[in-house]
């Protein structure tokens, strides 16, 4: 079993069950000195080293059948790369995109979506609304 932390749409945890069904949402966590942004075409989620910044996110226990299955989805390696870090003593994977381009706000979709898994997970939207401070135009509310 492979402990995976997800911080976009993959929060939304009805989402997460059609494409992971091995998969078991375990808790919120944090993932400190990163900050979450949204790039590349589709202002898909992603986080980048900051120190001083944090992330919140949703840690699952996903299975090698699962992860393959993000894999294909996350369009590893050539969208999105493998991160591992360690929390609380264990070995945590998520991915991170590979181009780092400027921000790009979310499509209404997507923004929707990744809200819900907010809510799922018990995630205050104050952390997603400052990741979206970066455009003016864009609020959860």
């Amino acid at each position: 079993m492979i402990y995976y932390f997800a911080y976009g749409s993959n929060l939304h945890h009805d989402q997460m069950q059609r494409r992971c069904p091995e998969c078991r949402y375990i808790k919120k966590i944090i993932l400190k000195n990163y900050e979450l942004t949204f790039r590349n075409k589709g202002g898909w989620a992603d986080v980048e080293k900051k120190n001083g910044k944090k992330v919140y996110g949703g840690l699952y226990i996903i299975s090698k059948t699962d992860e393959s299955r993000l894999d294909k989805y996350e369009d590893y390696p050539i969208i999105y790369k493998k991160m591992h870090f360690q929390y609380d003593g264990k070995k945590m994977m998520t991915y991170t995109m590979v181009r780092k381009t400027k921000f790009v706000p979310p499509t209404t979709r997507y923004l929707n979506v990744v809200k819900q898994g907010y809510k799922d997970c018990k995630i205050n939207l104050k952390s997603l609304n400052n990741a979206l401070s970066q455009s003016k135009h864009i609020s959860t509310r």
